[in-house]
């Protein structure tokens, strides 16, 4: 019996493209890497540390909180380290696999996954959607529609829901969407990210991919001979034809390609990976899926279409060979960079202190003396406890012989995620030999409890002849 197959019809250019379902192993993983992103996203907002969100980027008080650590502004460098550990690691797989990003983590491909699920599960499969489309505005067109775009909308705003989330807490944002009392702000990037996403994943779709992405524009320098990407193998497929299951294709001067398009149909941007890769491609691995069914109806090998270097296509490369070529120095120096930056940015996050000490001495009084004879310079402390307890700090000052602050000036309590300034009194004895000058001084804070939790600050000590 002649297997009937679906022609791929030629389309304008900014016609939307009516991508066919898949199953198959690439797909599988695909939707493995929708719920743990998905899980993580919805998930971590709701998640609670010693009574306050686990994950919060508190604007208003300017700190942002990652379990147990909170950040301050003295802390850009963190971020500024995980943007180039985030740069330099897609530098790094696009070298090493191509747009692997692009396919299975991008936010853009995830939701469009989603919004492509629920279109599949109301509207029916590719020929089913074309068919409605073509047809007439009917009730029926019209039901299915609404009913579409209705859930379409309601995982747009969840979703702007708990992006909002993480900067206001989910649980007072909330209470206040159940009566009605969100704030402007709170309502406006509820109301903008979740119609971005319902835009984005929704209506434009492989757009955002093909002509508003960035990436798509500059991979094509990152790639070589040797980047792994979704490859058509030109020198087993062609020529192509169809043919029945039964025939010999080399009888018939054949390739193992039976031109039945559906790498064409699955394809999310619309393309025709037999043509070579193209910026459109995002390394879905539709295609493989499909062309790996086909092979198997075919009962011919699988891998016509499948993940291989241009390298590697001719000659053919074993697995170890291409391995070797995958993982070639430029490669190598880059993940050697990456690795030292992660080191460095758990370390200092290893190594994080909960308080912040700053000491500014008091320029109208540069210096004065005591009524026992001694001298001293006024200073402003200004302490910061981010940590979830209150904090018992002992004050010290070093750095020239005899100075000391004076005993009710030694110590200070801080409340939980509380900030304090207090002017002390660095004090000279009459005795000292210090010189006249400027001389450099350390402030210190430690903790009573814990006397590994320190911090330090620098100054200057002025005596004046």
């Amino acid at each position: 019996m002649k297997r009937r197959t679906i022609p791929i019809q030629p389309e304008a250019l900014d016609a939307p493209v009516y991508a066919r379902s898949v199953k198959g192993w690439f797909n599988s993983w695909r939707w493995v890497m929708v719920w743990f992103t998905q899980l993580l996203f919805y998930g971590l907002p709701w998640i609670t540390w010693e009574g306050r969100q686990a994950i919060l980027f508190d604007l208003g008080t300017r700190r942002f909180h990652f379990f147990a650590v909170t950040f301050t502004p003295h802390d850009l460098i963190y971020l500024a380290l995980l943007l180039v550990i985030s740069a330099l690691s897609l530098f790094l797989f696009t070298a090493v696999a191509g747009r692997l990003w692009c396919g299975y983590t991008c936010p853009q491909t995830v939701y469009t996954k989603i919004f492509s699920w629920v279109e599949l599960r109301i509207e029916g499969d590719r020929s089913a959607r074309l068919r409605r489309d073509r047809g007439p505005r009917n009730l029926d067109w019209w039901r299915h529609k609404l009913a579409k775009h209705a859930v379409w909308l309601a995982i747009g705003l969840w979703t702007g829901f708990t992006f909002v989330g993480y900067f206001t807490p989910i649980r007072e944002l909330g209470d206040a969407v159940v009566n009605a009392s969100l704030g402007p702000w709170e309502l406006f990037w509820v109301l903008f990210y979740g119609l971005c996403t319902y835009g984005n994943a929704g209506w434009l779709r492989e757009n955002v991919c093909i002509y508003m992405c960035p990436y798509a524009r500059f991979q094509g320098v990152m790639f070589d001979r040797d980047t792994v990407t979704i490859t058509y193998d030109t020198a087993r497929g062609e020529p192509r034809g169809s043919r029945s299951r039964q025939a010999d294709p080399a009888a018939l001067g054949l390739g193992d390609c039976i031109d039945c398009t559906l790498c064409v149909q699955v394809c999310p941007t619309g393309i025709d990976i037999r043509e070579g890769l193209q910026y459109e491609c995002i390394g879905c691995a539709a295609c493989i899926d499909a062309c790996n069914d086909v092979m198997d109806r075919m009962d011919y090998p699988r891998g016509l279409i499948r993940y291989g270097t241009e390298s590697g296509l001719s000659p053919r490369h074993t697995g170890w060979q291409l391995l070797r070529r995958v993982f070639r120095p430029r490669v190598l120096v880059y993940t050697a960079i990456l690795w030292a930056l992660i080191a460095v940015f758990v370390a200092g996050l290893w190594s994080h202190v909960p308080v912040r000490l700053e000491a500014v001495r008091d320029r109208t009084v540069l210096m004065r003396n005591t009524d026992e004879g001694g001298v001293e310079n006024l200073y402003q402390l200004h302490l910061l406890n981010t940590a979830n307890r209150p904090l018992t700090l002992e004050l010290s000052v070093a750095g020239l012989p005899g100075l000391e602050l004076p005993a009710d000036e030694r110590r200070v309590v801080i409340d939980a995620q509380d900030n304090a300034a207090l002017v002390v009194h660095a004090r000279l004895p009459a005795e000292h030999t210090v010189a006249p000058g400027t001389h450099s001084i350390v402030f210190e804070a430690t903790s009573v409890a814990d006397p590994e939790l320190r911090v330090r600050a620098e100054s200057s000590f002025i005596l004046r002849r």
